[in-house]
């Protein structure tokens, strides 16, 4: 059973159980390791990829509070997505979802785009381990899949590029996953390097509390990496599939990005 499917039949919670909405971290744009409304899409289009943004890094930085509990964490996410469903009760402080809407409907987007990725952070609150390939793929389709879906659509792209951004997606995902895997393991005690092969190779959870990677370590970073170079064939294809000019240079640099952040 998907988590989409379980949180969507989960009963909304009403704003007086909710409490403050945000929790802003301070985080912005300037913080991705990857573009974000990037001058390379139409200028048309960038005030609505913002607007997408916006409520990313809301729900975002609501997960990665470390001050909040999980419970808390899941009321408040699956408020946004309520609030973003268009439910009624939700006022000024779900402004990011209520904006998001409202781009959405204005540019035939589904908020689905949306709500998975709440169920990716809700996952986030519910789980903390994954022991293998699979699992950790399962998580990228959510919290990073979504992000290239909704760009296709916002252009007007064909679905069937779907495959290509989502490949693409899934490696920027896991290779910030691995850039960061000392301070997620610290700040959350979230670990997204894969359980079963840190088993195999010998490596233990808490190697990641060091600077410098052990040789067994390295060994299951290597096998991420090497996942990763696989994925990398279809998101090669993605730039040449799409029939925006501006979305394919926007991809084909990110692209780049990918091969040059994975061979760091």
């Amino acid at each position: 059973m998907s988590i989409v499917a379980e949180t969507s039949r989960e009963s909304s919670p009403t704003p007086a159980e909710v409490g403050p909405a945000e929790t802003p971290s301070g985080k912005s744009a300037k913080d991705e390791n990857f573009p974000v409304g990037s001058f390379l899409l139409p200028k048309r289009l960038r005030p609505h990829v913002a607007i997408y943004y916006a409520f990313a890094r809301a729900i975002d930085d609501v997960a990665d509070n470390p001050a909040l509990s999980s419970e808390v964490k899941i009321t408040r996410l699956r408020a946004f997505d309520a609030a973003l469903r268009g439910d009624e009760g939700y006022g000024a402080e779900y402004a990011k979802a209520h904006a998001l809407r409202e781009s959405m409907n204005a540019t035939d987007v589904t908020t689905k785009h949306g709500s998975d990725l709440v169920a990716a952070f809700v996952q986030d609150a519910q789980k903390n381990r994954y022991a293998t390939w699979d699992e950790l793929l399962g998580y990228c389709a959510l919290s990073a899949n979504p992000v290239g879906r909704y760009l296709l659509d916002l252009h007007g792209e064909d679905p069937a590029g779907y495959r290509y951004s989502d490949a693409l997606c899934t490696v920027l995902q896991i290779i910030n996953h691995l850039q960061d895997c000392g301070e997620d393991r610290h700040d959350l005690d979230r670990v997204y390097i894969i359980g079963d092969w840190m088993a195999a190779q010998g490596a233990r959870i808490e190697e990641l509390d060091g600077n410098v990677l052990t040789p067994a370590m390295r060994q299951v970073f290597d096998q991420m990496l090497d996942g990763c170079d696989a994925l990398m064939a279809d998101a090669r294809v993605l730039p040449a599939v799409l029939k925006s000019k501006h979305l394919a240079m926007e991809s084909a640099v990110i692209v780049n990005f990918d091969r040059a952040a994975a061979q760091r």
